[in-house]
C-alpha cells in the first residue's frame, strides 16, 4: 500500500470536495488502487490552519468547517502554520494547492508551487493563474528536483481533457482544439436563447452562484482565455501568455443577434480555441454562431466541451461538467493517482 501525505492550501469548496472524496471513498481508493491519500496539513487564510504528521481526519476537517467556517476545533499538533512554512516544514509528499485564482499575477500561487517544488514536493493544482502565467518555467523547475505537476482540473474540472490530448491523442497529431470552456458564459447564452435578456440571464447565473458578483473574469473571457493558453502550452507545446489571446467576450450580443442566429438555424457560443494555422499556432476567445449539427451547439447550461481535431481520428469531442466541488475535486484524484502509476513517491 503506498501512502501520499497531503498539504492542502486553501480549503474552499475545492479542497472541502477533496476532502468528502477521500472521507468518503479513502477506503475504496485504497482497495482498488493501493494508494491511500493522508491529509496531514491544512492551511487557509480564513479558515486558519493545522498540521499533525501522523494525519488529520476529513471528516473532522469538514464538520469543524460546516460548524463554524473554522478548522480551529480540530485537534492537531500544530496550529496557526502559514502556508509557506506548511509547505517547507510539514511531512506532505504533495502539496494540493487551492488557493484564490489571479490571472494577472498568478499569486500567491506560483510562490507556494515554486516552494513546493523546491522542497522537492509533488504539486498538484486547480488554480488556473500559475499554469496560465508561469507552466514551462513551473515544470522545467519541476524537472530539474524530479517532481511532478499535476494540473487536470485547472481547464474542465473533473472532466479529463487535459489527460485525453497528454495520453490518450498524442499520437493522433492534434492541429485544432475548440471548446466551451466557461460554464458561465454558456449558462448565460442558454438562458437568453430562451428569451432573457443578458441582464437578466446574468442575475439568474449570479443568483445559482455560476457568477461572481463581478463576472467581468467570465463574461470577458478572461477565464476562458487562461484556460486557452494552458491548452496551447500543454497539448501544443508553446509558450503562449494571455496577451496572446485574441478575446472578445459576450456582453456586446443581444437578443436581436440571439434570434438572427436562430432563425438562420445556428447558435451563439463563447469559443475557445487553439490551432495550427500556416506553421502559426493562433488562440481566440469570441462568440461563435455554430450550426446546430455542430457538435458543441447541443451543449447547453453550465456544461462543457472540448473538440480536438486530429489528424488519424478526425474529430473527438468529450462533454462533462467544468466546475463543482466535488467534480473538481475528483480531478486532484485522478493527478494523484497518475502520480502513483508513475511509481513518483
Amino acid at each position: 500500500m503506498d501512502t501520499y501525505r497531503l498539504a492542502l492550501i486553501g480549503f474552499g469548496n475545492v479542497g472541502q470536495g477533496l476532502a468528502q472524496i477521500l472521507s468518503e471513498r479513502g477506503d475504496w481508493l485504497a482497495s482498488q488502487f493501493g494508494l491511500r491519500l493522508q491529509i496531514v496539513a491544512v492551511s487557509d487564510l480564513l479558515k486558519g490552519s493545522l498540521y499533525d504528521p501522523q494525519g488529520l481526519d476529513a471528516a473532522a476537517l469538514l464538520a469543524a468547517v460546516k460548524q463554524n467556517g473554522k478548522l480551529d476545533g480540530v485537534q492537531a499538533a500544530e496550529h496557526g502554520w502559514d502556508a509557506l512554512r506548511t509547505i517547507a516544514e510539514s511531512n506532505a509528499d504533495a502539496v494540493v494547492e487551492l488557493s484564490y485564482t489571479d490571472l494577472k499575477t498568478g499569486e500567491p500561487a506560483i510562490t507556494h508551487l515554486r516552494k513546493a517544488i523546491e522542497c522537492g514536493k509533488h504539486v498538484v493544482t486547480t488554480n488556473k493563474g500559475p499554469i496560465a502565467l508561469r507552466y514551462p518555467e513551473l515544470k522545467a523547475l519541476a524537472d530539474a528536483r524530479g517532481v511532478e505537476i499535476g494540473v487536470e482540473g485547472t481547464v474542465m474540472s473533473g472532466t479529463p481533457s487535459l489527460r485525453m490530448g497528454t495520453e490518450l491523442l498524442a499520437a493522433a497529431n492534434i492541429t485544432r482544439i475548440q471548446g466551451i470552456i466557461n460554464g458561465t458564459t454558456n449558462y448565460i447564452l442558454s438562458q437568453m436563447e430562451s428569451g432573457a435578456t443578458y441582464a437578466a440571464a446574468l442575475a439568474e447565473a449570479q443568483a445559482k452562484g455560476y457568477a461572481e458578483a463581478d463576472p467581468t473574469g467570465d463574461v470577458e473571457g478572461f477565464d476562458a482565455a487562461g484556460k486557452v493558453v494552458i491548452l496551447a502550452n500543454l497539448l501544443m507545446g508553446q509558450a503562449l501568455t494571455m496577451a496572446d489571446v485574441d478575446r472578445t467576450g459576450i456582453t456586446r450580443l443581444t437578443l436581436a443577434d440571439i434570434d438572427a442566429a436562430r432563425d438562420a438555424g445556428e447558435r451563439w457560443k463563447l469559443i475557445g480555441k487553439v490551432e495550427r494555422v500556416d506553421g502559426q499556432v493562433r488562440a481566440s476567445v469570441r462568440p461563435a454562431r455554430l450550426p446546430l449539427a455542430h457538435p458543441l451547439a447541443s451543449v447547453g447550461g453550465a456544461t462543457n466541451a472540448i473538440t480536438f481535431t486530429t489528424d488519424l481520428l478526425g474529430d473527438v469531442t468529450l462533454v462533462g461538467p467544468g466546475a463543482g466541488r466535488l467534480e473538481t475535486g475528483y480531478a486532484l484524484i485522478g493527478d494523484l493517482l497518475a502520480l502513483h502509476r508513475k511509481g513518483s513517491k
